[in-house]
């Protein structure tokens, strides 16, 4: 079991843009910040709903998609060097002896900090398990739903399950690293980004991916290790031998173990004081989708201008003996000197 626990100024769990976004305001007053995630990469529903899909009310673009707006938050936070642990779920919250909340994930990663930020969108994403009996038996051991490193899979007869973006960007990611890799999916039309579907295309010309059509009905193996699936398609059914199997079916949202942390909730949302965002549990804050007050509005701006407001709140609730002056990082030399672009 790992003991060891890792300290930072501010924990944020959630990373969507408005998640991304409280790194830039809070790294702004000198906070160091680390991000949990349960996906595999950052962005939330803008990474994993809709990359392509055109964004047209995010201030100074008229037109920008989902995966470019992520792109830009991660260019804008870098001189802060926040820390991303990605496609790990939260488990726990819990107070350590000096104070400070501490998180634990269920990959066992244990950090603490005076202030954690919920920015977690409408609840936890968690993938979307498919009906295949006793398929719980073999989760974890050779059927994965995110990838966390990919030499894991090295030299191994993997099989993708799935025909949307993740399952055609890890066709393409594991590619050198299988030592064969088979593709099933349900239909002939894939859900992804045009360019990604032609080039799975000319791989499976290549043979350098075997296709079939189908759906996946059985796994064969002992133990939780796979040996192969059974399938059937319209042309009859086929058997594939692998030892892992990445289904991506989509993300279901669920409200997940926040539920379980005493913080107040209205319909499932959490309820904030709307001039520092804070929880019903001092050190606590919520931004984004995942709060309710009166007039609020479901926007990623509302979530930029939330986040602002909840960094002056948190620097003041980490540091209760400093004054913090309000600066425009137009003319301040300090907030300049923290973006890197001012010696």
């Amino acid at each position: 079991m790992n003991d060891t626990v890792t300290r930072t100024d501010v924990i944020i769990v959630g990373a969507g843009p408005v998640g991304l976004f409280a790194v830039f305001e809070l790294g702004l007053l000198g906070l160091r910040c680390h991000v949990l995630d349960i996906l595999d990469r950052p962005g939330g529903q803008c990474a994993e709903l809709y990359p392509e899909k055109p964004i047209y009310d995010i201030p100074a673009h008229a037109v920008i998609t989902g995966e470019q707006l992520v792109e830009r938050l991660m260019e804008q936070i870098e001189p802060f060097e926040p820390v991303l642990e990605l496609g790990q779920m939260v488990e726990s919250l819990s107070k350590t002896p000096e104070g400070d909340w501490m998180i634990g994930t269920d990959a066992g990663l244990k950090i603490a900090a005076p202030v954690v930020v919920i920015a977690c969108g409408g609840g936890c994403f968690q993938p979307k398990r498919p009906r295949i009996e006793r398929i719980e038996d073999y989760e974890g051991r050779s059927v994965f739903y995110s990838v966390r490193k990919m030499e894991n899979f090295r030299d191994r007869n993997i099989l993708i399950v799935g025909g949307g973006d993740s399952a055609l960007d890890w066709c393409f990611a594991l590619l050198d690293t299988a030592k064969s890799l088979t593709l099933v999916h349900r239909r002939a039309e894939f859900r992804a980004a045009p360019d990604s579907v032609s080039r799975l295309e000319r791989l499976i010309a290549d043979k350098a991916v075997t296709f079939h059509l189908g759906q996946i009905k059985e796994l064969t193996g002992e133990d939780g290790r796979l040996v192969s699936v059974r399938g059937e398609g319209k042309d009859g059914a086929f058997e594939i031998p692998c030892d892992v199997m990445l289904p991506f079916f989509g993300l279901t949202v669920k409200l997940g173990p926040l539920a379980d942390w005493g913080i107040n909730l209205d319909n499932n949302r959490v309820t904030v004081d709307q001039e520092t965002y804070a929880t019903s549990h001092p050190g606590i804050y919520a931004i984004g989708d995942i709060v309710t007050y009166p007039g609020k509005l479901k926007l990623i701006l509302s979530g930029f201008h939330e986040a602002a407001l909840m960094a002056h709140a948190a620097f003041k609730y980490v540091h209760p003996d400093e004054r913090l002056i309000f600066q425009h990082t137009s003319s301040s030399s300090s907030m300049q000197k923290r973006l890197g672009v001012k010696k």
